[in-house]
């Protein structure tokens, strides 16, 4: 049995981008803010600038006060040098961090909003096939990758690589050949992280970061669906579910640190060899007369400049492949096209009358062999009532969700009112059509603001009139808070009629001249839905209505019922004509009455 967590394999996935392309992403935000960046890159270029000259200023102090005719004047200028340098050093950094503060802040905040915005874009299918914990995992984890990995960048790899040039060049200047020395450990010191980190670091770190947001999606899961687990006494079952993931996370990040111990440990060798190289080269030239005490204080500050840098390169190449990846969900998504994108022409959609005409529709699932509409044509007139009945898979889900424009055809098109929908955009294709789902989703918010989602600019009467038009009002007056109390995650403190209620209500304001009923009354006992059956009658009157139904008593009075099979339409017309037909809306109709043909 494959485990139903493991989504590897999904296309839907995001897309496994190079440390460069995520490096790409990062840069065009920092020069989204151009003038800011070039302050914070100012400010570390003089405080890195101090930095570097910090041995020089030394060399200069020790000649001074080791020269065997003392010049205090020299030495105190020395000595101011070497303090004003670092004075100057720590006030820079200072101002650096301040000005990345808000810098940093903004683009976190731009990064959530802007994952957030092409989550939503992408189509209803992306979403039925990715874990929501996994997804906002993903999209949270993303502001604190950028967060580390401009850190790595900015405020440590960039003043260390700085550094260790210049103080190789410095070094160079006067020896050469400890220059020389000094250049190419720097080098390879460079190449090793680099290939380390992308050949040795990345893969381990990749698997464990998708680990990391499969805990997230394993926990919401189970969470979400608590009452289930309840049912079923299964706690125990999902906490070993649970387990699972955590204990093959925690192999993974363990896996993953170690790799980084192990790449720091051969850091430290370098480091050893720089320092016994460097120091042993200066204490030879001091000993032939070729070096002065300044200049071997100058070699022993250099080292240690440079091994403060580099002692961090493990930390900075944690900081940076972890931010790196952390980020990568996010920027992939960034690159990817919505499913279901608005033309470049798209106007918004202008209809009042509800005519739905499907001209030669072509549609089928990618899972499926064959299109399960193929040449389907149907005109739906200005407020006619239509109920769709069949088996399961027979189409007419399908009709609903390719109204809405949840799905593109490949064949053929669908226009309301005259407008092809692949034309108009979505968002106000959408406004028009007011949607009764089988289980309402409601947001952890109070009543009223679930009802007025429809139309928030809807005043507290509008609200309550549409609650007493859906028969929702008595009951929600009757609550500690009324039309304030909080509903819970999806409604869950609210009874199926109760929900039912609200989301009739929701769409009373809407007011959408197109309506439609996904098995409504379903799951509801039998005096809850004479209630909400009276609440719908009020709400399709003027409107275009499609009813999607397997209890056949609720369709009786339907302009038009008709029968799907296989994405075609068998039979057509009202409830007494087809069960004289003897058909196959006969044949359900006994199933559902428990009668024989």
């Amino acid at each position: 049995m494959t485990d139903p967590y493991d989504d590897d394999e999904d296309p839907n996935r995001p897309r496994i981008l190079t440390n460069s392309q995520v490096l790409g992403f990062i840069v065009r935000h920092w020069l989204a803010e151009p003038r800011k960046f070039a302050l914070i890159v100012g400010l570390m270029l003089v405080a890195t600038a101090c930095d570097l000259s910090i041995p020089w200023a030394t060399r200069a102090l020790i000649n001074a006060v080791s020269s065997p005719e003392p010049v205090t004047r020299t030495a105190w200028i020395a000595w101011a040098s070497l303090s004003g340098l670092y004075l100057v050093f720590y006030l820079m950094r200072s101002a650096m961090f301040r000005a990345a503060n808000g810098f940093y802040a903004r683009i976190m905040a731009r990064i959530v909003n802007d994952g957030f915005k092409r989550v939503q874009a992408f189509s209803s299918d992306w979403h039925a096939s990715n874990f929501a914990g996994a997804t906002v995992r993903r999209v949270s984890r993303a502001m604190w990758g950028y967060d580390s990995a401009s850190d790595a960048l900015l405020m440590m790899l960039a003043p260390t690589l700085i550094v260790l040039g210049g103080l190789a060049i410095s070094l160079g200047l006067h020896w050469p050949l400890a220059g020389v020395f000094v250049g190419v450990m720097i080098v390879v010191f460079g190449a090793f992280n680099i290939l380390s980190s992308v050949h040795y670091i990345r893969p381990v770190n990749l698997v464990s970061t998708s680990l990391d947001s499969k805990i997230g999606a394993t926990l919401a899961d189970a969470v979400g669906a608590n009452p289930v687990v309840k049912s079923f006494g299964a706690e125990a079952r999902e906490e070993a579910r649970f387990g699972r993931t955590v204990e093959a996370w925690r192999a993974a990040v363990n896996k993953t640190w170690d790799r980084f111990n192990n790449v720091g440990l051969v850091q430290n060798m370098f480091l050893i060899v720089l320092q016994a190289g460097l120091t042993g080269f200066l204490v030879h030239a001091w000993a032939q007369g070729k070096a002065t005490p300044g200049d071997v204080a100058f070699a022993i500050t250099s080292f240690i400049v440079m091994a403060g840098y580099m002692r961090n390169f493990s930390e900075i190449t944690r900081m940076l492949q972890k931010g790196l990846d952390d980020t990568l969900d996010v920027a992939s998504y960034m690159i990817t096209e919505p499913q279901l994108a608005d033309a470049p022409d798209a106007e918004h959609f202008r209809g009042e009358l509800g005519e739905v005409v499907f001209d030669r529709v072509v549609f089928g699932y990618a899972n499926q062999p064959r299109p399960l509409y193929d040449g389907f044509t149907l005109v739906v007139a200005p407020g006619e009532r239509v109920a769709l009945v069949g088996p399961t898979g027979a189409g007419k889900s399908t009709f609903v969700k390719l109204i809405q424009r949840l799905y593109d055809v490949q064949g053929g098109r669908i226009l309301i009112d005259g407008q092809d929908i692949s034309r108009v955009s979505q968002a106000t294709l959408r406004r028009a059509i007011a949607v009764v789902p089988q289980d309402p989703a409601l947001f952890h918010r109070s009543i009223a603001e679930n009802i007025s989602y429809a139309r928030p600019d809807a005043t507290p009467d509008e609200v309550i009139l549409a609650a007493k038009r859906a028969r929702a009002h008595d009951f929600i007056t009757r609550l500690p808070n009324g039309y304030e109390t909080p509903v819970g995650e999806r409604g869950v403190k609210l009874s199926g009629g109760e929900r039912q209620r609200v989301a009739i209500a929701r769409a009373f304001l809407a007011d959408a001249p197109i309506l439609v009923l996904d098995e409504a009354t379903s799951s509801l006992d039998v005096e809850t839905e004479r209630q909400v059956q009276e609440a719908m009658e009020e709400l399709m009157v003027g409107r275009t209505t499609v009813v999607i139904a397997h209890r056949l008593s609720t369709i009786r009075g339907a302009d038009r019922i008709l029968v799907f099979d296989q994405g075609r339409i068998v039979e057509e017309g009202r409830h007494k004509d087809l069960i004289d037909m003897g058909g196959a809306y006969a044949r359900l109709h006994a199933v559902t009455e428990g009668s024989d043909l």
